[in-house]
């Protein structure tokens, strides 16, 4: 039974917001080619833009390279104004990008998270993290074939989380 305060990352997934082909060759490219996965910024180049320096500056701060292959990038504050409710995109990289992950891990997995709020931020990165310490579901996610089968993978692992 989840309580109303837990935050359900399968529900801020969309297959829209899911690119299992990523193509860039460097963390910065990267980050352009998941956020240009938003469809809420489509159509809105600065707003994009905006999220997008956040997320460097983030990274240059430190790396939100996690380790085991995972990377969460997400800006420091919550981006108000840019999004009006929480979403995350989810990228898959078929060789993995250098990402400067504790482990030196190379990023195959990315949850790009962008929150209203610094309370949803938090929430969601504190579940996503703990989501991603278990290996099975970081190795499911490497083998699926549509951004469908990615959000019955996590939605799978919640209820399993939430059952312990």
């Amino acid at each position: 039974m989840k309580n109303a305060n837990t935050v359900v990352v399968s529900e801020l997934l969309s297959p829209a917001a899911i690119n299992l082909k990523l193509a860039s060759l460097d963390r910065d490219s990267v980050l352009g080619e998941l956020v240009n996965q938003i469809p809420e910024l489509a159509k809105q180049a600065a707003a994009r833009q905006k999220l997008l320096r956040a997320l460097q500056q983030r990274e240059q701060l430190h790396s939100t390279g996690v380790g085991d292959g995972v990377a969460l990038p997400h800006a420091r504050e919550a981006l108000v104004g840019v999004v009006d409710h929480a979403l995350i995109v989810f990228g898959r990289h078929a060789q993995g990008i250098a990402f400067g992950a504790i482990d030196n891990v190379p990023a195959r997995l990315f949850f790009l998270l962008v929150a209203p709020s610094v309370t949803e931020h938090l929430a969601i990165l504190a579940r996503l993290s703990r989501l991603l310490r278990e290996a099975r579901l970081r190795q499911d996610l490497l083998k699926v074939d549509q951004p469908e089968e990615a959000i019955a993978l996590i939605r799978e692992a919640e209820d399993r989380m939430s059952s312990k």
